[in-house]
């Protein structure tokens, strides 16, 4: 049997994870990949009351009750979810996981980045994504697309300046595990954007 694969889709609000998300699960499913599709946060019951009451632009929390909630409904995900379908060996795919918090939580707003790591070692114990793609997307094109979709959630809301921390915060991760990530531009055109990913699962999927 291949082994199970754990992927991740990261980037910011605007930069067209539920498009590329369709687009993995419908090449997986052509691959015959047998593939668990989850979301951070969320997932499971409890995790999506925590993401409800995450984003709920009346939610006021100080930064380590933010990212303590992140953590708890990655807890649940991961004993679920995650850690069982991988021990399946079913492939599964995240939308988000541990690097929005070092870029949401620690570069956004401010949390030490030792703090976030000493919570991703307790809750993973080591376990990381196989992949982990980066859909990157200047500010202005990420502004721009979410004001033409829905009211913004409680993140969403925050200042440029926010954002544009995110955003290097995502890059910077990038660099530092240039094996773990692979960075898409999804300002692109969005043939060109699926035939990168395909390739990339493709490679993926060989490998395993």
């Amino acid at each position: 049997m291949s082994r199970a694969r754990f992927i991740t889709l990261e980037g910011l609000d605007g930069a067209g994870k539920t498009t590329h998300l369709a687009f993995i699960r419908d090449w997986l499913a052509a691959a015959n990949v047998d593939t668990v599709f989850t979301r951070e946060p969320g997932g499971t019951p409890l995790g999506e009351k925590l993401r409800e009451l995450l984003l709920d632009v009346d939610t006021e929390a100080t930064l380590d009750t933010e990212t303590l909630l992140m953590f708890a409904s990655r807890q649940e995900l991961l004993s679920s979810i995650i850690r069982p379908a991988l021990a399946m060996g079913r492939w599964v795919v995240s939308d988000r996981f541990t690097d929005a918090t070092f870029a949401y939580q620690g570069g956004g707003r401010g949390v030490p980045a030792k703090r976030i790591a000493q919570l991703e070692e307790w809750v993973q114990q080591g376990l990381q994504p196989d992949l982990t793609i980066l859909l990157d997307v200047p500010l202005q094109v990420s502004q721009q697309r979410l004001s033409q979709t829905r009211l913004p959630d409680r993140f969403e809301r925050e200042r440029e300046d926010f954002h544009q921390r995110v955003r290097d915060s995502y890059l910077a991760r990038a660099a530092a595990y240039p094996q773990r990530f692979f960075v898409v531009d999804a300002s692109g055109d969005l043939a060109t954007i699926q035939q990168q990913l395909a390739g990339r699962l493709a490679e993926l999927k060989a490998q395993a």
